[in-house]
């Protein structure tokens, strides 16, 4: 048995490494665009784990973390409340920062029974317009709201917004959630994403890619995206935690562009706490690029 513990500490000690530092601000001229796992809320159960109490306790620091990143545009996974027999009509994290935060609004967002709305990307309202959004699952069906996976298992979707800047500039984003278990499952999800874009990335059009897709930068499942014209950002360090700040494996969530966009930098990730919480078991990451 000492060995296993032993493995665990070092696990322990080098995984937990330094917090980032507070995000600068953006410069006028750029974008500035993220990505974030908020985990799923389970709403009959009170206590533990990702329950409702959980939710109350932690969503204060989700929005501390939400100002802090600052984003122009940001997409979310998971963000969804659920029971057994749900209607899918109640959305406690989205509802909470759109509460808090009146400057954005909702895209990829409507209602549950024409749209999947557990991913929904949020925008600045004094700076983008809205032109339209959609969505597509990881299905041989994907038309078909709700369908399941390529392998049966539990429906996964990407959702898309394109919208207008203040200066004419149109950009659409496509917001991913690849599933974790089925290898796959992830490739041909990627297959997916890389064929409803190629049009787009044909025809010059600015697209931003950014979602949990459960690989690393130098996966097979990136390099279909890569293929497809996507240029993934740098990121440094582990995006999900295990809830614990436990940084034992390179990012999982990412942000890809393609098109007439250029980074400022790499992403950055935000590896902190917020009054003394993790607001999920996935960092954000954040990435300011220009629309040229």
């Amino acid at each position: 048995m000492r060995a296993p513990i032993a493995i665990l500490a070092l696990l322990v000690l080098f995984g937990c490494g330094p917090q980032s530092d507070p995000l600068p601000p953006s410069p006028p001229q750029v974008v500035r665009i993220a990505t974030q796992n908020v985990h799923y809320i389970i709403l009959d159960k009170p206590t533990g784990p990702w329950s409702v109490g959980d939710w109350e306790d932690r969503k204060g620091a989700l929005d501390l973390a939400f100002k802090a990143a600052a984003p122009d545009i940001i997409g979310f996974q998971e963000m969804e409340s659920f029971r057994r027999g749900d209607d899918g009509g109640v959305n406690l994290a989205r509802d909470w920062l759109l509460a808090q935060n009146p400057g954005y609004a909702a895209g990829a967002n409507g209602d549950w029974r024409t749209f999947p709305s557990t991913q929904p990307i949020f925008y600045r309202t004094d700076r983008f317009t809205l032109l339209d959004q959609g969505w597509f699952f990881f299905s041989d069906t994907p038309d078909v709201i709700y369908s399941r996976t390529f392998d049966g298992s539990y429906p996964a979707f990407a959702s898309t917004v394109r919208l207008r800047d203040r200066d004419g500039a149109i950009l659409t984003v496509v917001n991913v959630h690849f599933e974790y278990k089925s290898g796959s499952n992830r490739l041909a999800s990627a297959r997916l994403v890389a064929d409803r874009m190629a049009p787009l990335i044909a025809s010059g059009e600015r697209v931003a890619l950014i979602g949990d897709i459960n690989a690393l930068r130098g996966s097979r499942t990136a390099q279909i995206l890569k293929d497809a014209g996507f240029t993934f950002l740098p990121v440094a360090g582990s995006t999900y935690h295990l809830n614990q700040g436990l940084n034992l494996f390179g990012a999982i969530d990412h942000i890809a562009i393609a098109g007439p966009m250029t980074a400022t930098g790499g992403s950055h990730v935000q590896r902190r706490k917020f009054d003394g919480r993790w607001p999920s078991d996935h960092y954000a990451v954040v990435a300011d690029v220009t629309l040229n």
